[in-house]
């Protein structure tokens, strides 16, 4: 696991209360989403995620920061292609792989949701200030926040498949950039905030992480649910809300040899992507062991749609209007 440095005190937050908070800072060449946890004696309000681009700060707790501790967990987008990389520690609290805001009891084992998993965090020494700042850092490190940010954008160019190698020099950076901003109708005056942001959705469409991830290529939001075999039985757990544009990631281990079952709906009993394969649902979130005799215990039978990995570690399910295509890890997204 990548390190996550020390905090540093904002200087400048002692004499301006009013712009006290919990700044994130991103010297690495990644694109960072990070969660935070503000906890009290009894339980723990978990938040995430803030987007952190490289070279730059975001912030992800305004005001003072009152709370009893803070901890904190990164990890790298999954537009990246390679292992992902996580900044965190040894605390381990429930997230959700979309934005969330919830409160769990500090000792809590178990999450209350399937959509719901484990993440370990790292604490937060802030000496009880008003104010801090976190860097994260990788090795070897970068002398700058610029030096962070143009390593950031030859790694998003790479993601896209760009050919650079390592040992690029400015002006072939600067030509690749060019020519994408030309595929994407990006002016030249468009910030760099841009060109990140658009680099990282056309690597999006490419990547595909370790696990099975829902992506909605959609203008609406749409639910899945998905079903799987373990061990002897089957098991159908859902729902995950996947936002317009974006991926939920329902298993984060590998999915190499398994057939994972997919249903996606767009509004309640409307499906968008079904088959053969009947699981039981229900119109709350559920996990169902087996797959039997769904109406006898007070469920709905269902088509899912089946998906291979076909050997490879990770897949994205990408959801269109018209139905679903899908990505492999390392694999482009079929035309």
């Amino acid at each position: 696991m990548s390190r996550l440095f020390a905090a540093a005190l904002v200087l400048a937050f002692a004499t301006q209360a009013a712009h006290a908070s919990l700044k994130l800072c991103n010297r690495t060449s990644y694109v960072l989403y990070a969660a935070t946890v503000s906890a009290s004696a009894s339980d723990a309000l978990v938040q995430g995620w803030t987007r952190i681009v490289p070279g730059k700060c975001s912030i992800a707790l305004t005001g003072e920061l009152a709370a009893s501790g803070y901890y904190l967990y990164a990890r790298s987008s999954s537009a990246h292609s390679g292992p992902p990389r996580a900044w965190g520690g040894n605390s381990d609290f429930c997230v959700r792989d979309t934005g969330f805001s919830l409160r769990q009891p500090l000792l809590s084992t178990i999450c209350p949701s399937p959509d719901m998993f484990k993440l370990p965090f790292a604490a937060l020494a802030t000496h009880h200030m008003r104010s801090w700042t976190a860097t994260f850092r990788e090795t070897p490190d970068y002398n700058s926040m610029q030096s962070a940010e143009h390593a950031g954008l030859k790694r998003l160019l790479a993601d896209t498949g760009a050919k650079m190698g390592n040992s690029a020099s400015e002006k072939a950076v600067d030509s690749t950039i060019a020519v994408f901003r030309k595929r994407m109708h990006l002016s030249d005056t468009a910030s760099t905030d841009d060109l990140i942001d658009a680099l990282e959705t056309e690597a999006m469409k490419t990547a595909a992480p370790i696990g099975y991830s829902v992506c909605n290529d959609t203008d609406k939001p749409v639910w899945a649910a998905l079903a799987q075999k373990k061990g002897a039985v089957f098991v159908s757990r859902g729902w995950w809300t996947v936002a317009p544009g974006g991926c939920a990631r329902t298993i984060t281990e590998s999915v190499a040899q398994q057939n994972i079952y997919l249903r996606v709906e767009k509004a309640k009993g409307v499906a968008l992507v079904s088959g053969p394969e009947k699981f039981c649902i229900t119109d709350i979130e559920f996990e169902i062991q087996g797959r039997e005799r769904c109406a006898a215990r007070g469920l709905t039978e269902a088509g899912f749609a089946v998906s291979n990995a076909k050997g490879a570690p990770g897949f994205a399910a990408h959801v269109s209007a018209d139905g679903l295509t899908a990505t492999l890890s390392g694999a482009s997204m079929p035309k």
